[in-house]
């Protein structure tokens, strides 16, 4: 063992004479005006009454012994540790640096729990702020090694079955000596393996060479890797992860306590004097790290069941939105997929007006939940509304063809009056030319009558209405129909009427306006959700995806930059589907290219983000739409009812 170190001030008599009595004990030598005295370890220094400042800072590993005449006084120099006589006895001064070494090592100890504890409270940190499942072991194994001076190491988690049975899962492997391609693995939680009986027992086990355990030991050391690659497995920590309540989340498995933490072991090497026991200290850090990483794993399986059961909330969420419009089932996670697909694009832009724009994991996450959520507020739509195929409701068509059935029924019943009249009148004569008379006025009106139907069912579906039919439908509603009583009718009122001369689509301004309102419904659902940070503008992603560039979409009318681009990008994806998604009842759907030039026609008139449609376009994000979609002809194209 190397003996400790008394450097002497030259300069000053009595610390030479005292120095002289030390030899015996102690390694002595003249201090050195440029040499850092502590450059070989702790030392203590022997100065005189008159010894020059320090060129030493206080943190330096080293203490002062002053040695003064008896006349001499204070105050002395605070760097001095004591303060003898000249005359102290060599025990005295013996039994003084002793104290000064030993003071040396407290002070040593202390620094060093003071950077473990700071490590800890840093791995620690780091660990509660990882966020990634893969980062979080690695980070677990990694510094667990860096502190306990390990060459290799594994980390193993226990996992629960759907049935309930427990097992070992071997998920990550590290070797600064050997390079070897991971292979995870499943192992029964058994007292068989190293790892099981740790988890089961929650001891902590230390061997000083793995292949030679404790007698009676359960376990047995797996050797098939050391003979794979000639790799050494000598000493060995396997310390559970347990929580504060006591619940094992796995285990860590450290290999071969390095002196050198810069040697590397390689196969074939002696590790003779290379790999030493780990000690008690080690056992200790290695606990204290295998608690917080416990907590942390727990903290993620937490946050990961957390982010599950919204997962399913939001699925749930989805399906509660198709089953009351079943025609369009699977339009929410098309739009999603489509959006999140135009984001991943846009953020691998490399030149552009959007080569600086980045999405994080958490932004793309959001971007998808908003999507997903976009018409969440059709629930707060009523339903009849929601599905409306035809302007009028199919309760509403047959209210109008009982009607014409009952002024058939009315002139039928009108011309046998007039029959009657004739035969009262003038009996049978001329009585059959006046029936057939009467039989064809009759004819005429039901012919009308049936024609006015059929107009009325053609002017009832949601393409465009053709002008003249329009014009027709007007007149319908002024077309009056006198029966037996001189009760006067007409096919349709005023406000049917009204309801067929819709120019396209199927809804009435009341209506659109009712379905427009789905998304005030879905910003007011989602705002209610207590979202954490990253999920914060959920809410006004999904609200503005009906917005258009140029002021005139809704609900707030708002104009470009003051569009979220997220919302912009949804645009996008919701206009393309609803375009190309199988048939609806209120439109059919239309060939990709076809619903590109829609797009395309959108852009020109201000509405859409250029510069996002291009990408779109190029990046040939509409393939991930699974819609199945079919090629109607030129007259079918228009716009969806959105």
């Amino acid at each position: 063992m190397r003996r400790r170190r008394v450097l002497y001030d030259a300069t000053s008599r009595a610390a030479a004479t005292a120095a002289e009595s030390l030899r015996a004990e102690f390694d002595v030598a003249g201090l050195s005006v440029a040499a850092d005295p502590t450059a070989e370890g702790p030392v203590v220094v022997l100065v005189g009454r008159d010894a020059a400042e320090p060129r030493w800072g206080e943190a330096a590993p080293l203490r002062v012994v002053a040695l003064i005449d008896s006349d001499g006084a204070g105050p002395w120099p605070a760097h001095w540790y004591a303060v003898l006589p000249e005359n102290a006895s060599a025990a005295m001064l013996a039994r003084t640096i002793d104290n000064a070494f030993a003071d040396l090592d407290r002070a040593a100890e202390t620094a060093r729990l003071e950077r473990e504890l700071s490590e800890l409270n840093a791995i620690g940190i780091r660990l509660s702020a990882e966020r990634n499942p893969r980062g979080l072991i690695e980070t677990i194994l990694t510094k667990a090694r860096e502190i306990t001076q390990s060459d290799a190491g594994s980390l193993y988690l226990v996992e629960e079955e759907p049935d309930g049975t427990r097992d070992l899962r071997f998920v990550l492997a590290q070797n600064d000596s050997v390079d070897i391609p991971f292979r995870a693995a499943r192992l029964p939680l058994t007292s068989e393996s190293v790892a099981g009986h740790v988890a089961l027992t929650g001891t902590i086990l230390n061997l000083e060479d793995a292949y030679s355990p404790p007698p009676g030991a359960p376990f047995h050391i797996n050797r098939s890797f050391d003979e794979e690659t000639g790799y050494r497995t000598r000493s060995m920590l396997v310390v559970p992860m347990r929580t504060p309540e006591g619940e094992t989340m796995g285990a860590l498995q450290l290999i071969n306590c390095k002196r050198d933490v810069a040697a590397r072991l390689r196969p074939g090497d002696s590790i003779e004097g290379t790999v030493q026991r780990f000690t008690a200290r080690h056992e200790q850090l290695a606990g204290s790290l295998a608690s917080q990483a416990a907590v942390a794993i727990q903290n993620r399986r937490l946050y990961e069941n957390i982010r599950q059961l919204f997962e399913g909330f939001v699925k749930a969420s989805v399906t509660a939105i198709e089953s009351r419009d079943p025609t369009t089932s699977g339009h929410s996670a098309r739009v999603a997929s489509l959006t999140v697909g135009l984001a991943t694009a846009i953020d691998r832009c490399a030149a552009g007006p959007h080569r600086l724009t980045h999405f994080t994991a958490e932004e793309m996450t959001e971007l998808r939940y908003a999507a997903l959520l976009h018409d969440f507020g059709k629930v707060g739509v009523r339903e009849q509304v929601l599905v409306k195929a035809k302007k009028l409701l199919p309760a509403e068509l047959d209210r109008i063809r009982q009607r014409v059935e009952l002024i058939k029924h009315g002139l039928e019943l009108r011309y046998s009056g007039k029959k009657v009249e004739h035969l009262f009148a003038k009996g049978r004569r001329g009585y059959a030319k006046q029936a057939a008379a009467f039989d064809a006025e009759l004819a005429a009106h039901v012919v009308r009558l049936d024609q006015s139907l059929k107009r009325i069912v053609a002017a009832n579906e949601p393409a465009v209405l053709p002008r003249d039919l329009a014009a027709g439908i007007e007149r319908l509603a002024l077309d009056v129909f006198e029966d037996h009583r001189g009760n006067r009718e007409t096919v349709i009122t005023r406000e049917e009427a009204e309801i067929l001369a819709i120019p396209r689509g199927s809804l009435t301004p009341a209506e659109f306006k009712e379905i427009q309102s789905h998304v005030i419904h879905t910003y007011e659902f989602l705002a209610r959700i207590p979202w954490t940070r990253e999920f914060r503008r959920i809410p006004e992603i999904a609200r503005s995806h009906h917005e258009k560039l140029d002021g005139t979409g809704y609900p707030e009318g708002r104009q470009g930059g003051e569009i979220p681009l997220q919302s912009r990008m949804m645009t996008i994806a919701d206009i393309y589907d609803a375009l190309t998604a199988g048939d609806r009842p209120y439109k059919k759907s239309i060939a990709p290219a076809e619903a590109l030039d829609i797009l395309e026609h959108e852009r020109r008139a201000g509405h859409l983000d250029g510069a996002l449609l291009d990408v779109f376009v190029e990046a040939k994000i509409y393939e991930q739409a699974q819609a199945p979609v079919v090629s109607p002809s030129a007259r079918d194209r228009r716009r969806p009812r959105r």
